[in-house]
């Protein structure tokens, strides 16, 4: 079982964004900039691409309304997306508020958060959702 199987089955508390039969959204807590959420898919698979053509296009759907709330709720061009894969071993997505190109950069140093500012993101999103 994967960290976030264990989030999705509320075993490890998350800032909850919104959720569904099929995914789960919930703040990064270790962001790049504030309002990065993560969508997880609640099948428990490795790769994003071994997930079913339906199930990947479902995803972005899922994930639509979230982006629209991210770029109303934060200073941004736009809300970008990431499929990277490599820390957690889960099929899942990243949306990011960005201004450019390197602002999707997963080497950067990541934002340390105080639990207010975590829940102040959450708010902000879910109140723009």
């Amino acid at each position: 079982m994967t960290i976030f199987s264990k989030i999705i089955a509320g075993e490890i508390p998350c800032y909850k964004i919104a959720e569904n039969e099929k995914f789960f959204a919930f703040l990064d807590i270790f962001p790049l900039v504030k309002g990065h959420v993560l969508i997880v898919s609640k099948i428990e698979t490795d790769s994003f691409f071994d997930l079913s053509a339906d199930y990947l296009a479902e995803i972005l759907l899922f994930a639509r309304p979230i982006a629209k709330a991210i770029e109303r709720a934060f200073d941004c061009n736009r809300c970008g997306i990431s499929v990277v894969g490599l820390e957690v071993p889960h099929a899942h997505l990243h949306l990011i508020p960005i201004n450019s190109a390197d602002d999707l950069n997963f080497t950067r140093e990541k934002l340390k958060l105080s639990a207010d500012d975590f829940v102040d993101v959450q708010e902000l999103i879910l109140y723009n959702l």
